[in-house]
């Protein structure tokens, strides 16, 4: 690792609260998707959710190197009202650019407009910087999928693998992905849905 066994790439796929509730099914008083703080009945999500603030309070800042970058997954909402650059703040990092995900079957939005794509949040600390050729922008990377049986569907909130190549062309080792759902060669996981190889770093 960088600085005292520390991570110089960062990626993190918080499970943030969600609320996706078209206006139509507001109105007659139901739900699909409840974050924690709603209570209300929903349909099942594929993975438990937490509360901004409790995102806020992860110590990321204990692992990242003193010049690390942070790639961090949002909702639109949350890229949108600001609170995606509040936690990187809060985990020590200056947010300076975005990359985007273009969705090519888009889904039907909740009553505004269509969910056709996602962002992620770039940040950096210290003197952490990206070759001046480095191809951010909007990528139109194939949507992961799992086959059911009948027919391939695709994973709820799963990432590219694309991504993955992205960030590593364009920021150095060592890597950790946080929220992480599979293992990966050459990087350390962390979350409740894969073999935490990063240990019990966020948990001590």
């Amino acid at each position: 690792m960088g600085d005292a066994g520390r991570y110089r790439t960062i990626v993190a796929d918080p499970p943030w609260p969600l609320d996706w509730t078209p206006r139509s099914a507001k109105a007659k008083g139901g739900a699909w998707w409840s974050g924690p703080e709603r209570g209300t009945p929903g349909r099942e999500m594929a993975y438990s959710t937490m509360g901004l603030s409790d995102i806020y309070e992860l110590p990321v800042e204990r692992i990242a190197d003193d010049d690390a970058a942070l790639f961090m997954w949002a909702t639109r909402k949350v890229f949108r009202e600001g609170d995606a650059a509040r936690v990187a703040r809060a985990w020590g990092f200056e947010p300076c650019g975005e990359i985007i995900w273009g969705l090519r079957s888009p889904g039907l939005g909740t009553g505004a407009f269509r969910n056709d794509h996602e962002p992620v949040l770039v940040a950096r600390r210290g003197k952490a910087t990206f070759p001046s050729y480095h191809p951010v922008g909007v990528h139109f990377w194939k949507q992961p999928y799992e086959w059911t049986g009948r027919a391939p569907a695709k994973i709820h909130s799963a990432k590219p693998e694309a991504f993955t190549e992205l960030v590593e062309q364009i920021s150095p080792g060592p890597y950790v992905e946080l929220f992480a759902r599979v293992n990966r060669l050459g990087w350390d996981t962390w979350g409740d849905q894969c073999l935490n190889t990063a240990g019990e770093l966020l948990n001590g």
